[in-house]
């Protein structure tokens, strides 16, 4: 038996708003809006995508997984996002590493990656 990785769940207080933030960010479709549940994907058909689904309690610690992305410029990325919202976040990094690690406005950590090694 194989399975199909469908989406990446996030827990939000408000998965509208974040969801619609995220989509923004990485230039992703909405394909589901419910009360209480927002899905985006890269595309309409193509996984895997974004489930944000309502939770009733706030984050309280660094998320256990992330999101890692790789721009082609990272400073201008990291530029972009900060502008939309995002926060520069501090996991415990000593600041010697090829990443920057921001948080989306729900506190939510990910990585903008730098270039990739030849």
């Amino acid at each position: 038996m194989s399975s199909e990785w469908e989406q990446v769940v996030i827990d939000a207080a408000d998965p509208v708003a974040l969801g619609r933030w995220w989509a923004e960010a990485l230039g992703w479709v909405v394909v589901d809006e419910e009360p209480g549940v927002f899905e985006i994907r890269p595309e309409r058909d193509r996984l895997p995508g974004l489930l944000f689904g309502t939770v009733p309690e706030g984050k309280t610690i660094k998320n256990r997984l992330h999101l890692d992305f790789r721009p082609v410029d990272q400073a201008a990325e990291v530029e972009r996002l900060l502008a939309l919202g995002a926060r520069p976040a501090d996991v415990g990094q000593d600041g010697d590493e090829p990443w920057v690690v921001l948080q989306d406005p729900e506190g939510n950590e990910f990585c903008v990656l730098g270039p990739r090694r030849a």
